[in-house]
């Protein structure tokens, strides 16, 4: 297996990445994503003289999404309708963070 990838450039990965390896994880990580690279190496193999690169697979793709056009919504009263609870036009919902109650 060729080494295409040290242990620093590892831990240099992992440190930017924000991702806290030991020792042993930065030695097998290490294993592993040479591995990866080792298995990618037949693509390198294709006679690519003359193949125009796509930007995507499906070619002539466009923009798909639609106008931005203001339609009609629901009335405060409509939104709120359902609400198990509600207070000054509000949903009222249990608080997450803090001594607890309804926020």
């Amino acid at each position: 297996m060729t080494q295409h990838l040290t242990e620093r450039d590892v831990r240099s990965i992992a440190e930017y990445a924000r991702i806290g390896l030991d020792a042993d994880e930065v030695v097998q990580m290490t294993v592993d994503l040479n591995a990866i690279i080792d298995s990618l190496k037949p693509i390198t193999e294709y006679d690519l003289d003359g193949v125009e690169p796509t930007f995507h697979p499906i070619g002539g793709l466009s923009n798909v999404m639609r106008e931005d056009e203001e339609s009609s919504s629901f009335t405060q009263g409509e939104a709120l309708e359902n609400a198990p609870k509600q207070q000054d036009g509000c949903f009222l919902i249990p608080s997450i963070l803090g001594e607890g109650g309804d926020r």
